[in-house]
């Protein structure tokens, strides 16, 4: 009878020791298969504050149909019955692997569904006297671009209707090229005073769209005073050129650093020689929303919302530009997650004030015009003041080139006393250019 159960615990012994190896082997091997996804796909492991934002290595649902297309083991079902999690990689799904399949299943239609959304996502803060700005920032982008556009406004509840109004009065065929949303002026309760008094009237709105715009996954964020001279999807694009770190996208302040402000003046941190001007973000709001950023006010790294009002408080008797000015300060300490766009996309007056130094307008012409500083409103700089001009009179349903563009030029011969009227040749190059396009998909159409 004893060597029986000698016997018998023996093969018990051997049973659950046999069993530990199996489980050993099939850990290791989906470790492996962990540490493959890292290498082949650049996907961090569990220790790393930034798996989010690496995930979607593209913009919008590209990011994550590069999951679902074979990054995602719980769509594969290696794993059906048990998730041993402190073993165990965290994107192993276990036994929620057949329900969370399904509803992959599910779902996957309506990602294929939203991924041929080709609409450009633009946003604006428009407070105070910035009506008639933003409405001609607006139809700037709605004249060029060929693709269409969802318009995010978030402007004073005063001003809401004038917006409705106005968008609406405009002909079906432009409007059916748009979608627009318009938001109230929305800061943290406990702080909304604060932050609405920061530089200009609700410019550090902002800061907060990743957090309001939950659902959207990138975003163009423009100032009121910015003119579109190319389609807005052209900008959209450099989405694309993203890598797997960048999170948002700026040009620098100033190319000459001898009048440069931020490398002369700042008493706060800022990114690279000259700092950025941020009247022209595009960001994956997607990536910023889960990323983990260094700081110089605690050795922990914080979340976006975690890190804004702290930021404040630390630099606010030093700051001059308000919401830039903490962007800069941002960026200083995380320069890997910010992809740097040439002048031409952000043409202000210190541009050309001094003579010309944006090199890459010199070759291409100016994309997007900044007229900050009130330049379209008063004489300081006539060229940019009559580019506004006559996008702001132009009519829906006139000829581009005899409405608007030769208007235009007329009006840019009596600028040349000043060095941005004598480079105006710069503000016309794409526009020509844009014009002429829209008018052969016109003419395309009508045939």
């Amino acid at each position: 009878m004893r060597c029986y159960l000698q016997t018998f615990l023996l093969g018990m012994i051997f049973v659950f020791f046999s069993f530990l190896y199996v489980f050993n082997q099939l850990a290791s091997t989906l470790e492996d298969r962990d540490g493959w996804r890292v290498k082949e796909h650049g996907i961090p492991g569990r220790k790393s504050h930034d798996t989010g934002h690496l995930l979607r290595k593209r913009p919008g649902l590209e990011g994550l149909r590069d999951r679902e297309e074979g990054l995602d083991r719980c769509k594969s079902q290696s794993v059906s019955y048990w998730n041993p999690y402190w073993r165990l990689p965290a994107d192993v799904c276990g036994v929620n692997c057949l329900l969370e399949s399904s509803f992959s299943e599910r779902s996957s239609s309506a990602v294929k569904a939203e991924s041929r959304d080709e609409r450009s996502h633009l946003a604006v803060v428009a407070c105070g006297p910035r009506l008639e700005e933003t409405i001609t920032m607006l139809k700037s982008a709605v004249l060029f671009s060929k693709k269409p556009l969802h318009f995010y406004i978030f402007a004073e509840d005063e001003l809401h209707k004038s917006f409705r109004n106005t968008l609406e009065s405009w002909p079906w065929r432009v409007r059916a090229r748009f979608n627009s949303t318009i938001y109230p002026i929305t800061f943290p309760t406990e702080n909304a005073r604060e932050w609405k008094k920061l530089f200009k009237p609700c410019a550090s709105q902002r800061l907060f769209l990743p957090l309001i715009l939950k659902e959207v996954d990138s975003l163009l964020y423009v100032d009121t005073d910015i003119i579109f001279l190319q389609p807005v999807e052209d900008m959209w694009a450099l989405l694309s050129h993203f890598n797997s770190s960048q999170l948002a996208a700026m040009a620098p302040e100033h190319e000459e650093p001898r009048i440069g402000w931020y490398n002369r003046f700042a008493r706060h941190p800022y990114y690279g020689k000259t700092g950025i001007n941020s009247g022209v973000m595009l960001m994956n709001m997607t990536r910023l929303r889960e990323k983990f950023f260094k700081n110089d006010m605690t050795t922990v790294v914080l979340k976006w919302e975690e890190m804004l009002m702290p930021l404040l408080q630390k630099y606010k008797l030093n700051i001059t530009w308000g919401d830039q000015d903490l962007l800069n300060i941002i960026f200083h300490h995380n320069p890997e997650s910010l992809y740097v766009f040439p002048c031409q996309w952000n043409y202000r007056p210190d541009h050309c004030i001094y003579g010309s130094n944006c090199q890459q307008a010199e070759q291409e012409g100016v994309f997007i015009l900044h007229g900050n500083r009130g330049v379209y409103h008063d004489d300081k700089q006539p060229a940019f003041r009559a580019v506004y001009e006559a996008i702001q009179k132009y009519q829906f349903g006139d000829n581009l080139e005899t409405s608007l563009l030769g208007p235009l030029e007329t009006s840019l011969q009596t600028t040349t006393h000043t060095y941005c009227g004598r480079a105006s040749h710069l503000l016309t190059k794409k526009l020509k250019q844009s014009i002429m396009s829209v008018q052969q998909d016109t003419t395309r159409r009508r045939r």
